[in-house]
């Protein structure tokens, strides 16, 4: 069993799609073992995402990519071309947003649970998602329009993108004595021996 940490997002909360993101996971199979809503602070929602070169480049060149690929000049949007300070304005904009309303956090417990949330959850920018996934199924927002506006992009939720990245990430959300453990009916179809 692995576990994973989930957030319903400021745009998601304030959307009425707290119950809808949530059943998604459940009739899925997850098993949630621990849950809350809060208003993040910044240095809260800042921890939540790496502070690392690698990180930075990454989200930087994925923008670059997206601003090109639209045919539009990322100079003259973000002041320079260099991933690394791209990265760095875009998640200024994500703890903006994610610590500016509240949000609700769960910590969901499944064979393999970040891999098949982030299945559930679909690709960051939602006009690339899966139709089914959360995101294609609830935003119609995407990159360039959030970086038009200097926001991120409006995706509904956020998910684990490892099983050490949720290790990580859960530490920053709950304490051991904030997860519950239980046992749900199906988990004798999805763990036993047949």
């Amino acid at each position: 069993m692995e576990r994973t940490l989930v957030l319903i997002k400021p745009d998601g909360v304030q959307r009425g799609l707290i119950g809808e993101a949530i059943g998604r996971f459940e009739r899925a199979g997850f098993k949630i073992v621990a849950l809350k809503m809060l208003k993040p602070s910044k240095e809260l929602a800042s921890r939540n995402y790496p502070d690392s070169e690698e990180w930075y480049r990454k989200v930087g060149e994925r923008s670059t990519e997206t601003f090109k690929s639209m045919g539009t000049d990322v100079k003259a949007k973000f002041g320079t071309d260099d991933p690394i300070a791209i990265g760095r304005i875009v998640k200024g904009w994500i703890v903006r947003f994610l610590s500016s309303s509240k949000v609700v956090a769960m910590v969901l417990e499944a064979n393999n649970a970040a891999a098949h949330a982030r299945k559930i959850v679909g690709e960051t920018n939602p006009i690339k998602a899966i139709a089914g996934s959360i995101r294609a199924d609830f935003s119609i927002d995407d990159v360039i329009n959030g970086n038009a506006l200097n926001r991120p992009v409006l995706n509904v939720v956020h998910a684990s993108g490892s099983a050490q990245e949720a290790a990580d990430e859960i530490k920053l959300w709950f304490t051991e004595k904030e997860m519950l453990a239980y046992e749900r009916d199906d988990e004798q179809v999805f763990y036993k021996s047949w």
